[in-house]
């Protein structure tokens, strides 16, 4: 009896050792998750799935304001919502109802960042004269504007007039190191990849509208995994994509849908993160920066 009750222990011994040894990898998280790296930065971030109605500018920023409270409650670093955020992608209104960066709109949002005492990354539309600007913007905890990027990859045939064209990706330095921006369709673009690999961030925010007919949706959040993943292999830091849910209402991809699916990965840990399936989510997620 003694012999069974030895063997049964080594064997119990040796099912932990195994248990503690493997390495612990995400494919689709819907709540806080985080795995430990000593020696590296910590930084939480919220992934703001929301709900953007085209033309809706102050329930938009009621759904913004929200998610940016709730992530405050959690104790988030950084906040990262989708492309347009404020007036909704591709909508021919907005050349009339646009503001600056800095301006009204964009104060708003460095308010709702200084008050919150938190890290902003958005994506708003830009007025600059007669140009329209998809743009985004990286907000410190003290409501300044750190970073302005301008979309690249526009995607000229889905709106007339088009948005105008941004000329380079940007990188900024930040108490977390170093953080780059680009946009959505950026993200498609090999040669915009590689300038960013070249600028050596420490983390790329990527406020996307990822789009497709109802009948591809969830599959089609399967391709936006792809589009960050290799990004962020490529570019070789955590990528954080954060896509919004709602409804294209204009232009050749009208009644499309945003199916939400968010995705960060950390191509030195494997961590993948996966928001909800057309659904709004907070997604809370802890990377560690090797800055």
């Amino acid at each position: 009896m003694r012999q069974i009750y030895k063997l049964a222990l080594i064997a119990i011994l040796s099912f932990i050792s195994i248990i503690s040894n493997i390495s612990v990898s995400a494919d689709a998280i819907d709540s806080k998750a985080s795995i430990h790296q000593p020696g590296h930065k910590t930084v939480k971030i919220a992934m703001a799935q929301i709900n953007c109605i085209d033309g809706d500018l102050s329930g938009n920023l009621v759904r913004i304001t929200n998610a940016i409270g709730e992530a405050r409650q959690q104790q988030a670093d950084i906040i990262v919502f989708p492309e347009s955020s404020l007036l909704g992608w591709i909508n021919p209104e907005v050349f009339q109802r646009a503001s600056p960066i800095p301006g009204k709109e964009s104060e708003i949002i460095c308010q709702l960042a200084k008050k919150y005492k938190i890290h902003i990354c958005i994506g708003l539309d830009e007025k600059d004269g007669d140009r329209l600007y998809d743009s985004a913007i990286l907000i410190d905890d003290n409501g300044k504007i750190l970073l302005k990027h301008r979309k690249i990859n526009v995607l000229p045939e889905l709106m007339t007039p088009p948005y105008s064209v941004g000329d380079g990706v940007q990188a900024v330095q930040t108490r977390f190191g170093i953080i780059g921006v680009m946009i959505c369709a950026d993200s498609f673009r090999d040669n915009l990849i590689e300038s960013m690999k070249e600028k050596k961030p420490d983390l790329l925010l990527i406020p996307y509208g990822w789009a497709a007919p109802e009948n591809e949706w969830p599959g089609h959040g399967r391709e936006l995994l792809k589009v960050v993943r290799k990004t962020a292999i490529k570019v070789n830091c955590p990528v954080v994509g954060t896509n919004l849910i709602g409804q294209v209402s204009h232009g050749p991809w009208t009644g499309q849908i945003y199916g939400g699916q968010s995705v960060a990965f950390d191509p030195g840990t494997n961590q993948l993160f996966i928001g909800k399936d057309r659904d709004k989510d907070l997604l809370i997620i802890s990377l560690y920066l090797n800055n």
